[in-house]
């Protein structure tokens, strides 16, 4: 899950600019604020369980299984706006792709971690290739440059050997999705084990009174049958 946190925050950079509703930040603020309600959860339910309290039970159970309900309805609300999800994520990296030709000192910082985004990718540019640099391609050609001529993945441009621009605009329309699903997925995962956990824990505290009886009952019945073992001599 760090590697795909790490990546999205990496790509967030590049969609900020254009589209602060669609900042992967998001992402993460939304996984902190998750995980803190699950360790309250997790308090509540620990403490329910060594004290055997019901109502800390219930409230566990109860607020584990709203957060995987709320999970599933926010899968299947994505699934459905898939494609307007799309359509407004290609048009923010069309209007980012003006910043990197920018010679303002304040886009800087999206200019180099899409540089840095570039050498992971091995892509060049955002929508029209190198182009897209304008002045600034001298400054950031390096993450651009490709091993040689033979891969059917590079071409030429001022001279200088770099990768084809469609694999930055593709890969970023491909990798984004796989990884909020990613995220999406685990986060499921995570509050499934715990709502069974919770099941398991709220079950539990309620047989304990049956067990109880059960037990009582059983004492009751050996020590009765014992000593009328002893008045027939028996034992």
């Amino acid at each position: 899950m760090n590697v795909c946190v790490h990546k999205i925050g990496n790509i967030g950079q590049i969609l900020v600019p254009g589209d602060a509703n669609l900042s992967p930040f998001i992402v993460v603020n939304m996984l902190i604020f998750v995980g803190a309600v699950i360790m309250i959860l997790g308090f509540l339910g620990c403490c329910g369980a060594m004290k055997e309290n019901q109502f800390m039970m219930i409230l566990f159970f109860v607020g584990l299984l709203m957060i995987l309900l709320l999970q599933v309805a926010a899968g299947i609300l994505a699934t459905t706006s898939k494609s307007k999800t799309e359509q407004t994520l290609n048009k923010t990296l069309m209007i980012n792709a003006r910043l990197l030709s920018s010679t303002n000192e304040n886009e800087r910082v999206f200019q180099k971690a899409f540089s840095e985004l570039q050498g992971e990718l091995k892509c060049c540019g955002l929508v029209n290739g190198a182009s897209d640099w304008g002045s600034n391609f001298q400054h950031y050609y390096k993450t651009c440059e490709c091993p040689g001529e033979s891969d059917p993945s590079c071409t030429k441009y001022s001279g200088k050997t770099i990768y084809k621009q469609i694999l930055c605009f593709n890969r970023l329309i491909s990798i984004i999705p796989k990884d909020l699903f990613s995220i999406y997925n685990i986060l499921l995962t995570l509050c499934t084990y715990k709502t069974i956990i919770g099941i398991i824990y709220f079950l539990a505290i309620q047989t304990i009174p049956l067990l109880y009886c059960i037990l009582f009952f059983h004492f009751r019945n050996y020590s009765h049958n014992l000593q009328l073992l002893k008045i027939l001599g028996l034992a």
